[in-house]
């Protein structure tokens, strides 16, 4: 049965100085190459300058030839460098993907475009397509590839997995053609597939705290 108390709908609002460390499950990361993507990027580069404790980085090595992963803040993993603010080369790899604060997401996207070559993609709460001033500065002007929506669940804890949680939040992955501007997007459906795309070894490392610096 749904988990639809207040505290679960709520536990992605985050206040402004919160570190917003909410480690994407492997499997959702996944999802997004082999039910969105759905291409060969075994020779491509990417960016994921929101890696935290490296959870999505790991999975996207699976499949990229070269991950590059940084963070604002020092969790022990990648480089630390603030994406906003910190010198990156312009079309400097194929693709950023990353699961962005929240409250910067608009911004994490108008820089990916700048830096990608292929595509940007961005894992968020469903909620992030709403808003009469996104629209107006993001989704009019710069319309995604697709809007690729989870058909089940995709649970985050803040500052570690937890196999056994559960949400009453609605996450997608929105995608933007860095090649291209679109004049629509394409709706996907992310079919059920936490079970087939789920390994063991993905919860062999637990980070049960909120914020871990480098050791």
């Amino acid at each position: 049965m749904q988990n639809t108390s207040h505290a679960v709908m709520s536990q992605r609002i985050e206040a402004k100085e919160s570190l917003d460390n909410f480690p994407t499950p492997p499997w959702a990361t996944r999802a997004l190459i082999e039910h969105v993507i759905k291409s060969d990027v075994s020779k491509s580069t990417c960016l994921e300058p929101a890696c935290g404790a490296g959870h999505m980085s790991k999975v996207l090595e699976e499949y990229f030839a070269n991950v590059e992963s940084s963070d604002a803040y020092p969790y022990g993993y990648g480089q630390e460098k603030d994406f906003l603010t910190g010198n990156f080369e312009p079309k400097s790899v194929d693709w950023v993907i990353t699961n962005p604060p929240f409250r910067l997401a608009e911004e994490f996207v108008l820089k990916g475009v700048k830096l990608a070559r292929e595509g940007v993609c961005m894992l968020t709460r469903t909620v992030f397509i709403e808003s009469i001033g996104r629209y107006s500065r993001l989704f009019s002007k710069n319309k995604p590839q697709y809007f690729a929506q989870f058909t089940e669940r995709v649970p985050m804890v803040k500052g570690r997995l937890d196999r056994k949680a559960s949400t009453a939040t609605g996450y997608c992955w929105i995608v933007w053609d860095a090649k291209t501007s679109r004049r629509s997007t394409e709706v996907v459906w992310i079919p059920p597939c936490r079970k087939a795309l789920e390994r063991e070894s993905d919860y062999d490392e637990v980070f049960s705290s909120e914020y871990r610096a480098s050791a």
